[in-house]
């Protein structure tokens, strides 16, 4: 009690008190009086691949170290995975001679989009110039580039499902729908053809194809570029093609640039220094306008792109700086050494899949860095859906995967194989553990239908 009235003595608030106070009572005087509107667009476009990783919390008390499979960086995969020593060179002598610390002209720098041609032509059957390219602050802001040019009031996009989410999400943005066109699992992921063309009408403002496919680890044979190409002709739309996994392509698949077949169907590229070259952090994309009969170039499709670019500006001038010589001075060895490491880590999953009871894997990654795996829900314990079974794996073995919803792709799951392989075995060993851990051992068919009890 007080002194001489009886009160009780307050201790005086401390300075959290004092912070929340604050802060509370101006929240309350911005949100009255004040002429603010958010733009719900912006609220309600998420990427479900961000989300995931960026809000994980995993239980460090259990000892286990994390080990994620969900992030396609491959510069976070260990030392395995480092950039060619000419990235390392050409930039430090960029930064040295100080020619590139201005600003670039909107569409980039003469020199890195002829590198991108040259680099692009050596694949095509024509050669494409500077001025067919423009240079991007990564394969993300290409393909935004792309749908802010491409789409109208009114308009649908083709995407690929299951498919990277960006695609989505980027459309739903700009308020134009997304309509999915399925993958067909038990053939290596192509498209199914048949209905791309039941879903496009007149109000298609274009295709995107994703190859080597991000999440399947697909990669398309001649014959189904060619396919696609013909569909996209008889349809009357331009593609997308995100190549941004372009070239790495495994186990006796060749990588088919779509623009191959330009001549058939007009064509944007987008593309990246971030996978092939590891260096995501570099933010350096491209778009190739891939149009040699200038369809493209007559609907003003490069010259939109242009003005758009003209808004958002490009990546650094250092890192465009840098390319030319980085494209000249990687030696094949480079390469060759990234898809060895990839092919290893694809093979090493597929087979401890094949081993794993509630997993499977229809086919064997061709090529980029992921896989997807189905999971059988009815002979695990407590597993009802891929969110589940994702979110009580890193809950208990402290490995991250990505749930399929994430790519509209129910009870399936999204690794990614670039890590060492001591580390990818460790994962495997804790998710078989998680999975034996669950399985119902009696499992009988009664009339073709499967009957688990525990």
């Amino acid at each position: 009690m007080g002194k001489g009235n009886g009160a009780p003595v307050v201790p005086p608030p401390d300075n959290h008190q004092l912070q929340a106070v604050v802060e509370f009572e101006l929240q309350s005087k911005c949100a009255e009086g004040w002429n603010l509107r958010v733009n719900g667009r912006t609220l309600e476009s998420t990427n479900p691949i961000r989300t995931i990783t960026d809000g994980i919390e995993w239980d460090k008390s259990s000892g286990k170290s994390f080990i994620s499979l969900a992030l396609g960086d491959p510069a976070a995969c260990g030392s395995h995975m480092r950039v060619p020593d000419a990235a390392v060179t050409s930039l430090v002598e960029v930064v040295r001679n100080c020619e590139h610390n201005g600003y670039a002209v909107s569409s980039g720098l003469p020199d890195c989009r002829r590198a991108v041609a040259d680099h692009l032509s050596e694949k095509l059957p024509f050669q494409l110039s500077e001025q067919d390219v423009i240079m991007t602050a990564g394969c993300n802001q290409a393909l935004q580039v792309c749908l802010d040019v491409l789409a109208f009031d009114g308009c649908n996009i083709l995407v690929p499902r299951p498919g990277f989410p960006i695609y989505e999400t980027y459309c739903k943005f700009l308020g134009v729908e997304s309509r999915g066109y399925s993958l067909l699992q038990e053939q290596d992921w192509e498209i199914d053809l048949d209905q791309l063309v039941e879903l496009a009408d007149s109000n298609t403002a274009a295709v995107i194809v994703a190859n080597p496919g991000n999440p399947c680890g697909s990669v398309y044979s001649y014959h189904h570029v060619a396919q696609i190409a013909r569909v996209a002709e008889k349809l009357r739309i331009p593609i997308i093609a995100d190549e941004v996994y372009a070239d790495m392509a495994f186990g006796g698949r060749k990588f088919v640039p779509m623009a191959e077949f330009s001549l058939v169907a007009p064509v944007l590229t987008v593309g990246a220094v971030s996978k092939r070259w590891l260096a995501p952090g570099w933010r350096l994309g491209w778009i190739a306008v891939c149009d040699p009969h200038h369809i493209l170039t007559k609907a003003k499709v490069m010259e939109g792109i242009q003005k758009v670019m003209q808004i958002k500006l490009g990546p650094s001038t250092l890192v465009q700086g840098a390319f030319a010589n980085l494209l000249r001075n990687t030696p094949k060895s480079f390469y060759d050494n990234s898809l060895r490491l990839l092919e290893e880590g694809a093979e090493l999953c597929y087979q401890r899949i094949r081993t794993i009871p509630g997993l499977d894997c229809p086919s064997k990654p061709q090529g980029s860095m992921f896989m997807m795996v189905r999971i059988n829900p009815a002979v695990l314990k407590g597993i009802k859906d891929d969110v589940e079974f994702s979110s009580a794996l890193v809950k208990e073995e402290s490995v991250l995967v990505l749930p399929g919803s994430a790519f509209k792709l129910a009870n399936w799951f999204r690794i990614l194989f670039a890590l060492p392989l001591s580390e990818m075995t460790e994962a495997w060993d804790r998710i078989e553990a998680f999975c034996n851990s669950r399985y119902k051992a009696s499992i009988s068919y009664t009339n073709g239908t499967l009957n688990c009890t525990s």
